[in-house]
């Protein structure tokens, strides 16, 4: 079965971004990066809020295709290969490859392309995932706490939202991130 996942670098305190923006502090290491490529593996469709599409598209790059360092080189082959549904309604073009723009989210609307996909999609960036957990359309969350506290920013998990959790698997990486996989509605 076809399931929508996020997935979230996030601070101990609830945070992908800090309140100037920042999000340097969630750079994940190695081995956090090879983890996260295992997890974005499985999918074949990733759909993007505005700003997370400006920051992924940077894997687009055709120099990290030549990067010594394998996570990076794998994480820009799986950006690249995989579908983008990019929810914009400034975007008028889309610079990367398999890339189409919606100009609303349509809870409805996904749920067709999940109907009709063969992997996994992925949702990026809070307030669409936000949306889509309102929306009861994510399955599970791949939640990445990051060793810090910012203080406030941009939440990773949305407000006026319920979902009861199942923990299916945790993993302390060496350098201190922690990572809570939980399946939705169980």
């Amino acid at each position: 079965m076809v399931r929508l996942i996020y997935v979230a670098m996030s601070s101990l305190d609830g945070y992908v971004a800090d309140e100037t923006g920042s999000f340097d502090w969630a750079a994940p290491d190695e081995e956090v990066h090879a983890f996260v490529n295992n997890v974005m593996r499985q999918v074949g469709t990733q759909l993007l809020g505005r700003r997370m599409y400006d920051v992924l598209r940077f894997w687009e790059s055709a120099e990290l295709l030549a990067d010594e360092r394998t996570q990076m080189r794998d994480f820009a082959q799986l950006w690249r290969g995989a579908d983008k549904v990019v929810y914009s309604r400034t975007l008028e073009s889309a610079p990367t490859a398999r890339t189409r723009i919606e100009r609303d989210f349509d809870p409805e609307a996904v749920r067709r392309i999940k109907a009709a996909a063969d992997r996994d999609l992925s949702v990026g960036g809070p307030e669409l995932a936000g949306q889509a957990i309102r929306a009861g359309l994510v399955d599970e969350c791949h939640l990445l706490l990051v060793p810090v506290i910012v203080g406030g920013g941009t939440r990773s998990l949305p407000d006026h939202a319920r979902l009861d959790l199942e923990l299916v698997d945790h993993r302390r990486f060496g350098g201190g991130t922690v990572h809570l996989h939980y399946r939705v509605g169980a």
